[in-house]
């Protein structure tokens, strides 16, 4: 398990000290500490009620905990306004949900360019194109997401959340809804957003086959990270899935 100290020069692109979540009297995470090192691929595994989504939510600013501490590097994040947290999320943290959550009413350039206009930015030319062209979108800017298939719509929610050149890219499920070809497609993107770009990605996942394009496999059950897997293959992850 990776140390918690949480130092100025931070290896981490988010952190979480002894966190905890409650809903009423179920406990869904309990006293959570974890470091995703900067650059690097990591999946979180774990049965139906393990604390994935709720460990997602928490990690990436989208909830805050009962209890304990999530750092965006050095950043405390609960101790930021919701006006603040909303900004930070917008443009220093990338998401892909596995519903794809594009406008309908926007073509492609916009969709991905949109957390860049809710801020009052604008594109960086170069950035954008070299990001469209990762993607195998170019070709296809001026379409609206109902005229593309659900393999290309999340290629377009893979540009958005990296358009911003966020800390930390955060992926829920991106495949689930996906056939093989387009899935493997989407995870190759992820990671060579890793490998070439330098980025930081968070693959929350049920599939062992999705799992193993990471670094690293972390597992929770009830509530709690219970192991990590390093350099996964898709059958060791099967193996250890099995036994959760």
């Amino acid at each position: 398990m990776q140390s918690m100290t949480t130092t100025r020069a931070t290896p981490f692109a988010v952190s979480l000290d002894e966190v905890s979540q409650s809903y009423g009297e179920v406990t869904a995470l309990d006293r959570v500490s974890w470091g995703f090192r900067k650059g690097s691929f990591t999946a979180i595994m774990g049965p139906s009620g393990s604390g994935k989504s709720t460990f997602l939510h928490c990690a990436s600013g989208l909830d805050r905990p009962s209890g304990g501490t999530v750092r965006l590097g050095d950043l405390d994040m609960g101790k930021l306004r919701e006006t603040e947290l909303t900004r930070l999320r917008r443009e220093r943290i990338g998401f892909v949900f596995q519903g794809y959550n594009l406008m309908p009413s926007m073509d492609v350039e916009h969709n991905i360019t949109l957390p860049l206009s809710l801020g009052g930015r604008q594109a960086d030319r170069r950035w954008l194109d070299e990001v469209v062209h990762r993607v195998g979108m170019a070709d296809h800017l001026d379409r609206l997401p109902a005229l593309l298939s659900g393999g290309q719509q999340q290629r377009v929610a893979v540009a958005r959340a990296l358009v911003t050149r966020p800390e930390i890219v955060f992926a829920d499920e991106p495949t689930a809804a996906l056939d093989p070809r387009s899935a493997e497609h989407v995870l190759k993107l992820l990671r060579d957003a890793v490998d070439e770009m330098g980025q930081t990605v968070v693959l929350v996942t049920h599939d062992p086959m999705a799992a193993a394009w990471a670094d690293s496999v972390v597992f929770l059950s009830g509530g709690r990270v219970v192991d990590e897997l390093t350099a996964p293959s898709a059958a060791a992850v099967l193996a250890r899935w099995a036994t959760l």
